[in-house]
């Protein structure tokens, strides 16, 4: 299991936009794949479940891929939120 925690940065938080980006990258992978917020655990493959928890900006959060090509997941999904601007 490979696991990484952010803090969201973006002024809009993960919003529609954002949220679709990392659904699309999520879903490139076979691992499953996790957003954390407030106790809450959603498929980040799913985009009704990652607009469901309404991060916003200082969230803190938890991204955790389980699978044959969890770090490579991880990896494609770090680079999505860096490159994206949402998170450090």
């Amino acid at each position: 299991m490979e696991k990484r925690e952010y803090t969201i940065i973006a002024d809009t938080g993960i919003h529609a936009r954002p949220a679709t980006l990392l659904v699309q990258q999520a879903s490139k992978f076979n691992s499953d794949i996790t957003l954390e917020y407030k106790g809450k655990s959603v498929n980040l493959k799913s985009i009704m479940g990652v607009m469901s928890l309404g991060v916003g900006k200082g969230a803190e959060v938890t991204i955790t891929a389980d699978g044959a090509d969890e770090k490579d997941a991880i990896e494609g999904i770090d680079g999505t939120i860096k490159n994206e601007g949402m998170a450090e």
